[in-house]
């Protein structure tokens, strides 16, 4: 695992999910290692996938940006070292204008790690 502890960069969830996003993330940096970040994706997607449904997302990595529409509740944006990790349950948008969604749709967000 990565020296450090896990910073919390922005959120909606439960705080019982974020520690289950966290703890999730550790144990995936103890089975793989650092620069093997889409095995480490994969683990922590198919581990909420099981836990809270289908539709999780999850980008690893330590350069990426991101802008997504994600459900209510179901977003966390986190680093372990240098390590970003962002986790969300997508959500289909009606609506196919950026600027539109911007405005209608709070649970947007952009993160860049």
């Amino acid at each position: 695992m990565l020296e450090g502890k896990a910073v919390i960069g922005e959120t909606d969830m439960l705080k019982t999910m974020q520690q289950d996003a966290l703890d999730l993330a550790a144990k995936a940096l103890d089975f793989f290692d650092v620069t093997e970040s889409t095995d480490i994706a994969r683990f922590i997607k198919k581990e909420f996938d099981r836990m809270y449904g289908p539709g999780w997302q999850c980008i690893v990595g330590t350069d990426f940006g991101s802008f997504v529409t994600h459900c209510s509740g179901c977003f966390i944006y986190f680093c372990v070292g240098s390590l970003a990790i962002l986790l969300f349950r997508g959500s289909a948008v009606p609506n196919a204008d950026p600027e539109a969604e911007a405005d209608q749709f709070p649970a947007l967000e952009a993160v860049k790690a």
